[in-house]
């Protein structure tokens, strides 16, 4: 007779990082860090509402699930998730928590300024993101590769319209469509989306607001977004 198998069945890694992401808690540490900026865990605990000694745990977690990372800075810890992936995984489990009720939940008045424009780790999201990948793809500054897309010369000369040299490609990932949460379509990531977000704040057309959304300034109602939608 054959002996039976004892050993404890295989937990997919895949079951362990839910559990992680699945405290309310933790789960607004990850939204909070969703922007791509570093947070201390006293601004992560105020904002997952948790003491101090809780956060503590809350952040070993999640470090121990591969979810985010830590930085020394002095005497001082700054933490942020450990990388794009993560962020966008977070989004993607949003469309899927949100399929059927998500006109009501972008309706609210408090998630209005976050579905007009927000940063998904450093690059732009939410309506003004869309309308930046499609105004890119409109006027065929965009040519699909196989990891992404590269620009075209039409799309380099619109970028040099915005005062912006195209960025070097390095090893990252340079363009890329990825699924936005409120809007259902595809904006603009990558290296590339990255240094037109840091081009923008820098120019003043696009100022951070309260957590991750990010609003246009009079110049940018003047410059920015009339190049957006053409």
């Amino acid at each position: 007779m054959a002996a039976l198998d004892t050993d404890p069945p295989h937990e997919p890694r895949i079951a362990r990082v839910a559990a992680a992401m699945g405290d309310p808690a933790r789960s607004r540490m990850l939204a909070y860090l969703m922007s791509g900026a570093c947070a201390s865990a006293g601004e992560l605990a105020r904002a997952a509402s948790v003491t101090a000694a809780t956060a503590s745990g809350h952040l070993g977690r999640l470090m121990d699930a591969g979810l985010l990372r830590c930085e020394s800075r002095g005497r001082h810890r700054y933490y942020q998730l450990a990388g794009p992936e993560v962020a966008h995984a977070l989004e993607a489990l949003a469309l899927v928590a949100e399929r059927d009720s998500h006109a009501r939940h972008w309706a609210a008045p408090a998630r209005q300024r976050l579905r007009a424009a927000r940063c998904c780790y450093g690059h732009l999201a939410g309506q003004l993101g869309v309308q930046l990948y499609e105004r890119l793809h409109a006027l065929q500054g965009l040519q699909a590769v196989p990891q992404g897309f590269e620009l075209t010369a039409a799309g380099r000369a619109w970028l040099q319209g915005l005062g912006l040299q195209a960025p070097l490609p390095t090893r990252r990932r340079y363009a890329y469509a990825c699924l936005d949460w409120s809007e259902r379509r595809d904006h603009l990531a990558g290296q590339l989306a990255e240094s037109i977000l840091a081009h923008c704040l820098a120019q003043g057309w696009l100022r951070r607001g309260e957590g991750r959304s990010v609003e246009l300034t009079p110049p940018g109602l003047q410059i920015l977004l009339p190049q957006l939608t053409g």
